[in-house]
């Protein structure tokens, strides 16, 4: 006699979901929370299906599929569960302000992070207290707008207590140093992000390890901070990627990290030879991304002596953050242009 095929349960979906999201294989762990989100809805269980649906759009914006994540949140952040909690509602449309980022829609990232910052007060869960103003800092810091940026990283440093939970505190000083950075507080940005390391453990979460020092290094670097903390942090990061593995864009990010470095050492060759593998894949990244991998191009070059490429690359970059409405960085990539000091280290 022929087994009798037993369809899955919403348990044994979701648990294998989330078994493929541990393994960080974000695209099979989005199918799986599909699969358990359609099976909620067969059920009539609505909670059971935003959660899920909630989890598939979280493995899509990891697996870099910003669109359709972008696409699933905004249906989450009208779905009639959100409409009954502003904790689903938040929640929701700070998956979608992230994804919109990702997509580099930088304007409407920005946008729906303040609506999801407009939704919670010194009352509701801290956890999406912090994870709405990160999502709206970043939005500001990549599009140039320091001044907000800067305001609200004030006001998420309020929210921090000794009650914060220590990877929540550990990710809010995280992005308080990014734009403290950017706005050429230097001081401000290592005290933020020595504090974020302190709270950061390996042997806690490997994976939030390597992304924390990959982006402190992105950061250093972008500040001209060239000294052996910096390539710490590279090494770092590399070390745990490899470990922990990452995505395509993880991979990229920690070259162009290499690159810079090369770059500022002096090793203009070195870090023209890693960008040109990296720009080929440009179209693969958020054009905010792509616009920096240009522009450091461009400097290279033109330290290397190679100003016609240079300018092309610069206005290359231009477009780029154009593109993602970083206007702020592509006016300066465009007057780096102009004025022949593309290869001013700035």
């Amino acid at each position: 006699m022929r087994e009798k095929k037993v369809a899955p349960s919403y348990a044994a979906a979701e648990l294998e979901a989330r078994g493929h999201r541990a393994s960080h294989d974000f695209a099979k762990a989005a199918d799986g929370a599909r699969s358990a989100a359609d099976i909620a809805l067969d059920e009539g269980d609505s909670a059971g299906w935003w959660n899920m649906t909630f989890l598939q759009a979280e493995n899509l914006l990891d697996a870099g599929e910003f669109s359709e994540s972008a696409k699933l949140a905004k249906s989450l952040s009208e779905a009639p569960l959100a409409a009954t909690s502003v904790q689903h509602r938040a929640r929701a449309l700070i998956l979608m302000a992230n994804s919109l980022r990702g997509e580099g829609l930088l304007e409407k990232a920005a946008s729906t992070a303040a609506s999801a910052v407009g939704l919670v007060d010194d009352d509701a869960d801290m956890e999406i207290d912090v994870h709405a103003r990160q999502a709206l800092i970043a939005a500001y810091g990549e599009s140039g707008k320091l001044d907000e940026a800067w305001a609200e990283c004030l006001s998420l440093s309020e929210r921090i207590s000794d009650e914060t939970d220590d990877q929540l505190a550990g990710k809010a000083y995280w992005v308080i140093g990014n734009v403290a950075f950017l706005c050429d507080r230097i001081d401000d940005g290592l005290h933020y992000h020595e504090l974020a390391a302190e709270t950061f453990s390996p042997s806690r979460n490997l994976d939030v390890w390597a992304k924390f020092n990959k982006a402190s290094a992105a950061m250093r670097l972008a500040a001209e901070v060239a000294d052996a903390a910096t390539l710490r942090c590279i090494e770092r990061a590399e070390l745990a990627t490899d470990v922990v593995g990452g995505s395509e864009e993880d991979i990229i990010l920690l070259r162009l990290n290499r690159a810079h470095w090369n770059y500022l050492a002096g090793e203009a060759g070195e870090a023209i030879e890693l960008l040109g593998e990296i720009k080929d894949r440009a179209d693969q990244l958020p054009p905010q991304i792509a616009g920096e991998v240009f522009l450091l191009l461009g400097r290279a070059q033109a330290e290397t002596g190679n100003k016609q490429a240079a300018a092309e690359s610069l206005l290359e970059a231009a477009d780029r953050f154009d593109k993602a409405g970083a206007h702020q960085r592509a006016l300066q990539a465009r007057e780096m242009v102009e004025t022949g000091n593309s290869a001013d280290r700035q």
